[in-house]
């Protein structure tokens, strides 16, 4: 069979599903390929973790329609507190102090799958293919044709060949694939990968005081340990540590698990009576050297993955998408074309750069083992405490504003939806 689209998006993860929901109304057809049904237990994007969304994120959704159904199950962020294990130094940042009613909300993944997923389910101009897998990448002057294999009912599965193969022909490729992006490899975009050598262990913790809505980054000799806050007064654990040592936290009882992480983390929220169930993702930067080839732009972990330190991942991700999403109105006559690809690479540069550098600069500099330096980033955190300035610059940061925001981000629909 053979089907013509004006965009084939291939990952209906996070990003992807986001930019398949901001083409309605655009006047475009586009087709979603994804391999994992959202609501399945495998689906490695709406698992059990939890996201941090600034506030220009949840703008995103709230214009996409999305927020309703995420709003029950999000936990509003009120302050941050940032500080380093065994030293002085620390900092806040207060919602009240910026005159935000809050720095962001905490979402279960799930949650947001779940929202996407229904959005997209009305849709007519969106044929989603899943579960299925594109088996064949072939690029051509004016479309590319991907070979997509749908699982059959009860079959052993797309990847093994037992399913439906469609020849699907776009005018326009956006590869959400992930960071081991297979699209991406297809136009022979490289990536440059940097192995932190370290593993985040996560998981939810129930302590026995409140944690008020304060989202806590407590960086320790191994890696940083956040603490999100969630609805029913747990929080969510992002705990990194040495690839050696997360081998062995897997394997420790409750117990001893919870030992460690009040020893990292200290009593600032009581003793934690309860943990659940841990999963462990190594850690590294992968950043593709382009963000455009021929007719396919990247977006997303295919473009960039980093490290979990600031939260700031999908929040960028989404930013690809709003800002692409806007371009597709904007070239909805030469899709595929350098004017579109070329305006994409040209918008996503500085944004990208920031946040990137930032995010790994920061990775960096509390894994640096020398007294000096531990010094003299405690004196960094204590100055960045004291400097209302700053702290809106990190606010800024975090909510996209390096280069053109997109619309949807200041809550402005793109053209031509209703």
């Amino acid at each position: 069979m053979t089907e013509s689209v004006d965009i084939a998006i291939v990952g209906g993860g996070m990003v992807g599903a986001s930019l398949a929901v901001a083409l309605e109304n655009l006047g475009v057809t586009a087709a979603l390929i994804e391999a994992v049904p959202h609501d399945a237990a495998s689906q490695p994007s709406f698992d059990e973790r939890t996201t941090a969304l600034s506030n220009g994120s949840r703008r995103i959704l709230e214009t996409l329609g999305v927020w309703p159904g995420v709003a029950a199950d999000a936990t509003p962020i009120a302050r941050v507190h940032v500080s380093d294990q065994g030293h002085f130094g620390f900092a806040r940042i207060d919602a009240a102090e910026q005159e935000l009613p809050s720095l962001g909300h905490v979402v279960p993944n799930r949650s947001l799958g779940a929202a996407l997923w229904s959005s997209l389910a009305r849709r007519r101009d969106v044929r989603v293919f899943c579960p299925a897998r594109v088996t064949r990448v072939e690029a051509h002057e004016q479309s590319v044709e991907l070979n997509v294999t749908e699982k059959r009912p009860g079959g052993s599965g797309a990847a093994d060949g037992d399913g439906t193969s469609t020849s699907v022909h776009a005018r326009l490729v956006v590869a959400a694939d992930g960071i081991e992006s297979a699209v991406r490899r297809a136009f022979g975009v490289e990536t440059d990968v940097r192995d932190y050598h370290q593993t985040a262990v996560i998981t939810t913790v129930l302590p026995n005081r409140f944690h008020e809505h304060v989202a806590y980054e407590r960086f320790t000799a191994s890696g940083p340990l956040a603490l999100l806050p969630l609805a029913d007064g747990r929080c969510t654990l992002v705990l990194t540590l040495t690839r050696e040592m997360a081998e062995r936290a897997m394997g420790w009882s409750d117990e001893e698990f919870l030992g460690e992480v009040q020893r990292r983390f200290g009593f600032r929220l009581g003793r934690f009576l309860k943990v659940g169930r841990r999963v462990a993702y190594p850690l590294s930067l992968s950043r593709a050297r382009k963000t455009s080839a021929g007719r396919c732009v990247i977006v997303g972990n295919a473009a960039q993955a980093l490290h979990p330190v600031a939260g700031m991942g999908f929040n960028l991700g989404l930013r690809d998408a709003a800002s692409l999403a806007e371009l597709i109105a904007e070239h909805r006559g030469d899709l595929g074309s350098h004017a579109l690809t070329g305006a994409y690479d040209e918008w996503r540069a500085a944004d990208r750069r920031e946040v990137i550098g930032f995010t790994d600069g920061l990775v960096r500099l509390f894994s640096a083992p020398w007294g000096p330096v531990r010094h003299l980033r405690n004196l960094g955190l204590l100055a960045f405490d004291l400097l209302p300035p700053a702290k809106a610059a990190l606010s800024s940061l975090s909510t996209g504003a390096a280069g053109r925001i997109p619309k949807l981000a200041r809550g402005v629909p793109i053209a031509g939806r209703a």
